[in-house]
């Protein structure tokens, strides 16, 4: 799992049978049927170039993507959000974090070993503590597309947008910071214990807000953008 969770970073595009192929010339004995089902418990779809956790709750109102043409030029203009498999020594975690798209500036983050929405619920109340956006971005994935999470959306005024369906660079800036995160941390050094996790994450979004230079940002890191 952790070497396909690595793989899919790079190809998103694979399909099942590509990256069945990947892992046999790793010279793992294993058959499509288990990676098809390993690929399904990560959230990953090969299919499109975004996670499976995108697919929406029946019955659930999906939202058109408003970000189309959209000049970004003002902190709490945009935020998004989205969640990612995490791999450990022993089993996964699954994290939500929820950006800025302006600044950068991850403003919360969750970890679960559950989809369920109520990490999502907590990382959105704690983003509201500080600020307020005029848009908020997701996928379509039914924590998002929940009545529990638009509704508090939109009991604050905010428009809600939500990527097309198999579009993973709708939420562009999102999708990069998984890609730091996995790589600049945890397959580096990958977590023993959900405790080890949380801490480990911790440190890195301290590090990626508070030190981390951004190209984008003139080599700033986000917090100097963000409460400029």
């Amino acid at each position: 799992m952790r070497l396909l969770d690595e793989q899919y970073l790079k190809t998103p595009f694979y399909g099942v049978r590509r990256m069945h192929d990947f892992i046999v010339k790793q010279r793992y004995q294993i058959n499509i049927k288990r990676i098809r089902r390993l690929l399904r418990l990560m959230g990953l779809e090969t299919i499109y170039p975004r996670p499976n956790l995108s697919k929406p709750q029946q019955g659930h109102k999906i939202y058109p993507y408003l970000l189309n043409g959209l000049k970004i030029n003002s902190v709490n203009q945009v935020w998004s959000s989205d969640i990612t498999y995490i791999p450990m020594k022993s089993g996964f975690l699954y994290l939500v974090a929820i950006m800025d798209w302006y600044s950068r500036y991850v403003l919360s983050w969750k970890i679960s070993n559950s989809l369920d929405v109520r990490f999502c619920l907590d990382a959105l109340e704690d983003a509201l503590r500080l600020g307020c956006p005029a848009i908020f971005n997701t996928d379509q994935g039914s924590q998002f597309t929940s009545d529990s999470h638009t509704n508090k959306l939109l009991s604050r005024g905010i428009k809600i947008s939500m990527d097309s369906k198999g579009r993973a660079l709708d939420n562009v800036f999102i999708e990069r910071l998984w890609w730091s995160l996995k790589y600049e941390y945890v397959y580096l050094n990958v977590p023993e214990t959900g405790q080890e996790l949380y801490h480990g994450i911790s440190n890195y979004f301290n590090f990626y807000n508070h030190e981390r230079p951004h190209q984008s940002l003139d080599y700033q890191p986000p917090v100097s953008v963000h409460y400029k």
